[in-house]
């Protein structure tokens, strides 16, 4: 799907390894509305300080990206590297430099080479295509095993209106938010507090919902621009139709980037939804649904399908969610395992462990203590995420 005003393109920069698609960027003909979410990890790297000043404006015209180095943990050699990889996309660009945003991902720690950027930025911007989305994609990749990208198409306004997303993410995923980067452009015309609203709610709804083995990296960031070509009139607080129609749109796009993060979890071979409900709260059913989730036990026992629900019911006492033992139920899809804190049998296990054999279920802890409710999505924990993790920076 193409977007109007926007054009995307990658190349083999040579960052890390050779003749691998490591450098990306993001164009907007016109300068566009963006807003962000940025990790919560007290260890930032240089990007990320970089963009979180430059994004008080409201407004930003590009994004260059990399993947091979993190540019993270560098000191003030980092931060030079990231405005200097600004600089040389603002000359190829002719723009303000104030306009570019910069992302990283990759190993954390080692400076990153400025040569491969300066030799790389004109070709770069020769490139741009509208169609250069699913190559900027693959440019992103670390660990995933494909790229990873969402669309959708909305009137508002009886005006077409599209939003395209690009996202990678694999490991080291955790809130808030994970070693993850997405990229959002549409045509929307929408001011900067409503787009800032819908960014961070989004963002708190799915992004900050996943989890693959409860690590939060230092690189993490969420963009959305928008540029708003599509020419409808401006979506603010005074037009709530046209705010929930791309709240909606905005929302799938987040929600599938986010799903395929965990279904592209390292080694993952299964990808679980901890549904809990009866929760006095939804900071409660969060918390519960996440604890759950992070557990090394019961991710290793989705891997060996194994239908060992005291797993379950152990992380949810270290969960810190208010309930009483007694009257917890737990399925997993439409199985009814566990009733009033006691299994129910043999035949409701052997159930349980063929729908596990699925590569994708969910799990559903009833509390029977209030209304309120959460899902977190995360994957399990298999041989090859020991290996691939092992070997990372080799």
């Amino acid at each position: 799907m193409q977007v109007q005003g926007f054009s995307a393109a990658a190349v083999a920069a040579g960052i890390r390894y050779p003749n691998r698609l490591d450098l990306g960027l993001i164009f907007s003909q016109v300068p566009a509305v963006t807003a962000g979410a940025f990790t919560t990890n007290a260890v930032k790297a240089a990007p990320l300080q970089l963009d979180m000043e430059r994004l008080r404006s409201g407004l930003a015209q590009a994004v260059v990206v990399n993947s091979g180095n993190a540019n993270a943990c560098t000191g003030a050699a980092g931060m030079a590297t990231a405005r200097a990889v600004s600089a040389l996309a603002a000359d190829a660009l002719t723009l303000e430099e104030s306009l570019i945003q910069v992302a990283s991902t990759g190993v954390i720690g080692q400076s990153m080479p400025l040569e491969p950027f300066s030799r790389s930025m004109a070709p770069l911007v020769g490139r741009l295509s509208p169609q250069g989305f699913t190559e900027l994609a693959r440019a992103m990749m670390t660990t995933d095993t494909y790229p990873k990208i969402a669309s959708t198409r909305m009137l508002i306004d009886g005006v077409e209106v599209s939003v395209l997303g690009v996202a990678k993410g694999s490991g080291m995923i955790m809130p808030d938010m994970a070693t993850m980067l997405c990229f959002v452009v549409t045509d929307a015309c929408i001011d900067f507090p409503t787009l800032d609203h819908l960014v961070k709610s989004g963002v708190e709804q799915t992004f900050n919902r996943i989890t693959v083995d409860g690590d939060t990296s230092t690189n993490d960031m969420v963009l959305v621009m928008a540029n708003g070509l599509a020419g409808h009139a401006l979506i603010d607080a005074r037009t709530p139709e046209a705010l929930h129609q791309f709240g909606a749109a905005l929302h799938k796009v987040f929600r599938e980037l986010a799903l395929m993060i965990v279904a592209d979890g390292e080694g993952a071979t299964k990808m679980v939804t901890i549904r809990v409900t009866g929760a006095e709260n939804e900071q409660q059913a969060v918390a519960a649904a996440r604890t759950i989730a992070n557990s090394a036990l019961v991710k290793t026992a989705f891997f060996g399908e194994d239908a060992n629900w005291g797993r379950i019911i152990a992380a949810l006492g270290r969960s810190k969610c208010a309930f009483d033992p007694d009257r917890v139920a737990i399925s997993f899809d439409s199985v009814l395992l566990v009733a009033n804190g006691q299994a129910v049998g043999g035949d409701a296990e052997a159930a349980a462990t063929a729908v596990m054999q699925q590569q994708q279920f969910t799990v559903t802890v009833q509390l029977q203590r209030g209304r309120a409710e959460a899902e977190v999505y995360t994957c399990d924990l298999s041989f090859d995420y020991v290996k691939i993790n092992a070997d990372y920076r080799s």
